[in-house]
């Protein structure tokens, strides 16, 4: 963690704020897993405001699908199922179709441990099918092996 804190020190001294709010994302997973939650979460609230203020929001979705990961982490489904369905939204609506299947993906392992396996399997499903290739990637494997739980 302490590369990745030198390595945003280092970037944002050069005075650019382009790709902070991703950088930002990737630090606020590594302390969310350390159990900094509130180091994490004031780095994805930065990222969400250079992404308004800069408007770079092709990363937006995902930073909402990171905050509702960490809300998740500290116990908090509810606003964590809220912050999901934003970011399946955002992806939905920016036609960000690998930002969809992981908010689809976040959303549906919520479903599956609240017992839902009906409505996961409805959110995940048409999702996955849009793709036509890439099927050796991490994140459709995963798709796929949630997928194939919830039959």
């Amino acid at each position: 963690m302490s590369l990745l804190r030198s390595g945003s020190t280092a970037f944002r001294a050069t005075g650019a704020e382009l790709w902070v709010p991703h950088h930002n994302a990737l630090l606020a997973a590594a302390c969310g897993i350390a159990g900094q939650f509130e180091e994490a979460s004031a780095l994805l609230d930065e990222a969400l405001q250079i992404v308004e203020r800069k408007g770079e929001r092709w990363f937006v979705a995902e930073l909402y699908r990171h905050k509702g990961r960490l809300l998740l982490q500290r116990g908090e489904t509810a606003p964590a199922e809220e912050l999901y369905r934003k970011a399946l939204s955002i992806a939905v609506e920016q036609e960000a179709k690998l930002w969809e299947l992981r908010a689809a993906v976040s959303l549906v392992r919520l479903r599956r441990d609240q017992g839902r396996l009906v409505e996961a399997r409805d959110i995940l499903a048409p999702v996955y099918r849009w793709f036509t290739e890439g099927f050796d990637t991490p994140d459709l494997k995963d798709a796929k092996a949630l997928l194939d739980e919830l039959v």
